[in-house]
């Protein structure tokens, strides 16, 4: 096997959001360094709010905001339109 190809493994500090920390192995950085996080699982859609969330504060409010001007309803006010019942 060859010799000093491989990254130097070693531990870092990782702070979340609200301040929690752990210490894991990483080849990031140096030994002792500190990652703090800008999204989490604390903090991110994907993790707190699911598709509903996402979907809210994405393409929905970018259509309401669009189209305003024209007399659509806004984001706030748009609802899913409903088929009358077939008999």
């Amino acid at each position: 096997m060859k010799e000093n190809i491989h990254p130097d493994y070693h531990e870092i500090k990782v702070v979340h959001t609200d301040g929690t920390e752990h210490v894991v192995r990483s080849c990031w950085g140096k030994p002792g360094d500190v990652m703090r996080l800008d999204i989490d699982p604390l903090n991110h859609p994907a993790w707190i709010g699911g598709n509903a969330q996402i979907l809210e504060k994405g393409r929905l409010a970018k259509f309401g905001n669009k189209y305003a001007g024209l007399g659509v309803a806004s984001s706030d006010k748009l609802e899913t339109i409903k088929k009358p019942a077939s008999k």
